[in-house]
């Protein structure tokens, strides 16, 4: 055999390991998802069999069937759930966006006094765990009468967002040559419209990729949205979860449907802006 084809064999066979390597990578990555959606359509016995029952042998509707037909009639208040986390994770995500596109771009073009110790700041208190921040949080929120309210979540929400989307279009900013903003006032445009018009949109793909991250953030978040709300006019999808909860018993099955539906929405939002997602990330991995 030639030295061709053993180089040729060599590549084929590294394929092969690649692949199957990627293959058990994702599979490790999605087993817990598919596991959560087998057990919404499984049997309790069957979630809570020991050894674990890996291929189900009685599927059923049931769990989706009994959330969605008690809406109304005091079972668990999913739609009202939905409506909170929508609210709450869109209006957080828009605001945060808004803010970390003003401070991205300041850290980006601008320089000022004490710039790399506020940065630095900011990027510090994304080491402070939102658990360690429940019981503050919640003492001043009651002097404030903004427990179990939209406007309390919305306020947490931005606040953690801010720092990582400052962070995150700081960097993309950076990749956008200052020249095409020049040569724009140059050409009559003002500062202004030389922003929106030349370098928001090249930025656009690393604007978008913050959003989800916001979103996803706010969407999924329980520590904190389980201190601070108390009723169905604030509560959230994730804190939902623990409706299914009793003193004595787990309603598993029934955990695990509502918590499909949660993820769906999420997926959904990923997948459409997925073009957007990667390009993103893979232009802002270097910093200027």
């Amino acid at each position: 055999m030639d030295q061709n084809s053993l180089h040729r064999a060599g590549n084929k066979a590294l394929r092969i390991v690649h692949g199957i390597g990627l293959f058990l990578a994702m599979l490790v990555i999605c087993l817990p998802g598919i596991w959560i959606v087998l057990s919404s359509l499984r049997p309790t016995v069957e979630i809570m069999a020991k050894p674990p029952v890996w291929i189900p042998q009685q599927l059923s509707l049931d769990a989706y069937v009994a959330m969605f037909s008690g809406v109304g009639k005091g079972g668990i208040p999913v739609l009202d759930y939905f409506r909170n986390s929508l609210i709450i994770s869109v209006t957080s995500t828009l605001i945060a966006i808004a803010i970390g596109m003003a401070g991205g771009y300041a850290f980006a073009r601008y320089r000022f006094h004490a710039k790399s110790a506020m940065f630095l700041g900011l990027m510090l208190t994304r080491t402070v765990p939102g658990i360690a921040l429940s019981l503050p949080l919640f003492f001043v929120f009651a002097r404030l009468g903004i427990i179990d309210t939209h406007f309390g979540l919305i306020l947490v929400y931005v606040a953690l967002n801010v720092p990582f989307t400052i962070w995150l279009i700081d960097g993309f900013f950076r990749q956008v040559p200052k020249d095409l903003a020049e040569a724009a006032q140059i050409d009559g445009c003002t500062r202004w419209q030389a922003f929106w018009q030349v370098e928001f949109p090249l930025a656009g793909p690393g604007i978008a990729s913050a959003g989800i991250f916001a979103f996803l953030t706010s969407w999924n978040e329980f520590a904190l949205a389980s201190q601070l709300t108390r009723s169905i006019n604030s509560k959230t999808l994730p804190v939902g979860l623990l409706d299914y909860t009793a003193e004595f018993t787990i309603d598993w099955r029934g955990m695990c449907a509502l918590a499909v539906v949660m993820v769906i929405p999420a997926l959904t939002l990923t997948f459409i802006v997925q073009k957007h997602l990667v390009g993103g990330l893979t232009s802002g991995a270097v910093k200027g």
